[in-house]
């Protein structure tokens, strides 16, 4: 999580399209004296039954937690509650094995879905992928990977981007690396909210994990002055233009969100002389902006978020 710290000041340093406004995040925090806590599951939408197979469901839901935008109509919700639903009807249905079978229809029939999802061949290679790890080196089962960590959030985010490519959510931005992780890192933070920080979500450095970036933040950021877009990247946003994953734009958004969080914690903690996490401030921010659907947000077609 250093690297994805570091990385992202870089590129908030280097930044041409996206300004991480120190004003705008002193303001925002002068006006709050803590976080509101937001309940993991505030619409009861995930499965849980506090076992292993919450954890084979949590890894499945994001490896598919990703880009539902292209679909007007689709959502995280309905990706949660139709695999939580197809589980609750057949429990083997995360099952390794069957993971390396899905086919796109069936993922819909799966879902419950009556269109072809957006990059659904995508959702269908990673679903393979997962599976397929999972047997080989997990005997099948996500809460041997959960096990093999000692509690660490580091060490599951390294394990499950060692194991599967598609969690591998890194850039290059004028010639450096940057690392981002949002979907390695939210199924750290999953375990730890469904789980109330105990059994497979008890994780002794939780507050490692950064915030997760995806598109609501980023505008959720910018909507509270902590982030200023330049007139350009302001223009292509207000026209639902597709800004292309691993463009500077793109890349920007995403890094200046996670530094903008990360300062806006250290703040916050130290306003209030509680310490305040990474993923508790994340959430707030996510499901205030999920509240308003107008909300305007970059589009990038991506695996990552």
């Amino acid at each position: 999580m250093d690297d994805v710290r570091a990385s992202s000041a870089w590129v908030a340093e280097h930044s041409t399209h996206v300004i991480v406004d120190s004003s705008g995040i002193e303001k925002m925090v002068e006006a709050i004296d803590s976080i509101p806590r937001v309940n993991w599951d505030f619409e009861g939408i995930h499965y849980f039954d506090n076992g292993p197979l919450t954890v084979q469901y949590l890894l499945v839901l994001d490896a598919l937690n990703f880009c539902f935008w292209p679909d007007k109509d689709l959502t995280y919700d309905h990706l949660a509650s139709g695999l939580k639903a197809a589980l609750k009807n057949d429990k083997s249905a995360f099952d390794a094995d069957r993971l390396q079978k899905y086919t796109g229809p069936q993922l819909r029939e799966l879902l419950n879905w009556p269109r072809p999802l957006p990059l659904e061949d995508e959702r269908v290679r990673l679903l393979h992928e997962v599976g397929f790890e999972l047997e080989r080196s997990f005997d099948g089962k996500a809460s041997n990977i959960v096990e093999s960590c000692g509690k660490s959030a580091i060490k599951l985010v390294a394990l499950v981007t060692r194991h599967f490519p598609g969690f591998r959510d890194h850039s290059v931005y004028k010639g450096h690396q940057v690392f981002l992780y949002k979907r390695a890192q939210i199924f750290a933070a999953d375990l730890w909210g469904a789980f109330q920080g105990q059994g497979y979500g008890e994780f002794n450095d939780i507050g490692s994990i950064t915030m997760m970036a995806d598109y609501i933040v980023p505008a959720v950021l910018q909507q509270l002055g902590v982030l200023k877009y330049s007139s350009e990247l302001a223009k292509l946003i207000e026209a639902n233009n597709e800004i292309y994953s691993g463009s500077e734009e793109e890349v920007e958004l995403r890094a200046c969100s996670i530094y903008a969080v990360e300062r806006m914690k250290e703040l916050i903690s130290k306003k209030s002389g509680k310490q305040v996490l990474s993923v508790e401030l994340d959430l707030w921010l996510w499901s205030f902006g999920i509240q308003f659907p107008s909300l305007q947000h970059h589009r990038t077609l991506s695996i990552y978020y």
